[in-house]
């Protein structure tokens, strides 16, 4: 016998994960090398903190959006099922509005929208599905915490006057709203509010409250990492393998040859030779894809792109690094950094190695302060002295999910 359809249609869920902020108290108490990046991309037990956040909520979603203007950002979520990020605003409210719009053009809009604080990496599950089970009554809905200890207003460092606590809760995140709702408010009003249930309050829906949970923490100054770093240790099961450091290395040498461009990591430099090779040659490009491939154990670039095949001839070796970087990201990976050494006395190196620097960072989708490029000759000595050809080095680190073996 068919089963009956169920007449309850399905709601979709989306959740907006916010990462446009710079984390001003943060960065006001951090050493200069923790200031340097944005508070949701240090990385807690192994992975960014935003990762974390990430992680908690995709089981509960069908769209996970991210917000944030931040390079980090892509690689940071590197191989999680999430939307492409779309840029976020100077204001919370503006990095919202941009979700919003970005959900709202998809083809099938959701029903319910979460919105969450990318620096709230520790949301426990049971909280999540506490939020969607109250919005089945509720247009608007938030976890909270009661105000357990004593509020005292404070003028030049001298108590003015305590507030009674009767009745105050610390709000957290994820809040959840009915999508229609909060898209509209938002294309109508343009006010300024720390959270998105300000915005229902103002215009007179009410919002209801869950109960939220104490290791939901917000890293709002440095000592937090370490409170987060104890939750996480204190869970059963963690969400997922660690990320462990892999170190590749690579090593690549090409001919010159009459008639060819040369082109050296990704871009063309002048000169009056090419290099020889079945794709493009591009020395630079090949050692770091073999420093890559090396990293992740997954052989070399002949083993991806093997030069028995016809349709690699002549190829962009673009292509290649792309896969490379692909490959680190369908591993859950992220790249920490990568190394490369052009060897040869001709052409000069100094002078191209910023955009050579901007062209690999692109290609793997991450900063460029993540991508070193250096050069140096032989002493004229040995066949790269003799200007028959160029050789290049690369070392390459890599964080991916211990797998356990």
């Amino acid at each position: 016998m068919d089963a009956t359809p169920s007449p309850i249609k399905r709601k979709r869920v989306a959740a907006l994960l916010l990462a446009a902020g710079r984390g001003r108290r943060f960065s006001a108490g951090a050493t200069e090398e923790q200031a340097a990046i944005s508070k949701q991309f240090h990385l807690l037990a192994g992975q960014p903190v935003i990762r974390h956040a990430a992680l908690a909520l995709l089981p509960h979603v069908d769209y996970l959006q991210p917000v944030g203007n931040d390079p980090l950002l892509p690689q940071a979520l590197a191989g999680l099922d999430v939307l492409s990020p779309v840029p976020g605003g100077a204001e919370r409210h503006d990095s919202v509005r941009a979700g919003l719009e970005a959900l709202a053009a998809l083809p099938t809009p959701p029903d319910i929208v979460l919105v969450h604080d990318g620096a709230r990496p520790y949301v426990p599950a049971a909280l999540i599905t506490r939020v969607l089970e109250a919005l089945e009554h509720h247009e608007g809905v938030i976890p909270a915490l009661p105000v357990s200890d004593t509020l005292k207003k404070v003028k030049d460092g001298i108590i003015t006057d305590t507030v009674p606590r009767d009745g105050l809760w610390r709000a957290q995140t994820p809040q959840g709203f009915s999508f229609p709702l909060l898209h509209a408010l938002h294309t109508r009003h343009r006010t300024a509010l720390t959270d998105d249930a300000g915005l229902l309050e103002a215009a007179g829906h009410p919002v209801a409250i869950v109960m939220g949970a104490e290791d939901n923490i917000k890293l709002t100054v440095t000592e937090d990492l370490m409170r987060l770093e104890r939750a996480m240790q204190s869970q059963e099961n963690q969400p997922t393998p660690p990320l462990l450091p892999r170190v590749g290395l690579g090593y690549d040498v090409h001919a010159f040859a009459e008639g060819r461009k040369l082109i050296l990591c990704g871009i063309e430099i002048p000169h009056e030779k090419g290099l020889a090779g079945h794709s493009d040659a591009d020395v630079g490009i090949h050692t770091l894809c073999d420093a890559i491939y090396g990293a992740l154990n997954e052989g070399d670039i002949g083993r991806h792109f093997p030069p028995t095949d016809e349709k690699w001839r002549d190829m962009d070796s673009a292509r290649f690094l792309i896969h490379a970087g692909e490959l680190i990201r369908s591993k859950g990976g992220m790249l920490v950094n990568a190394d490369l050494t052009i060897i040869c006395e001709r052409p000069k190196i100094g002078p191209h190695a910023q955009a050579m620097c901007a062209r690999l960072a692109e290609l793997l989708k991450v900063h460029p302060s993540r991508i070193s490029v250096k050069a140096t000759t032989s002493e004229r000595l040995g066949f790269t002295g003799r200007e028959e050809g160029i050789a290049a080095t690369a070392a390459v680190s890599v964080m991916v999910p211990d797998s356990g073996v």
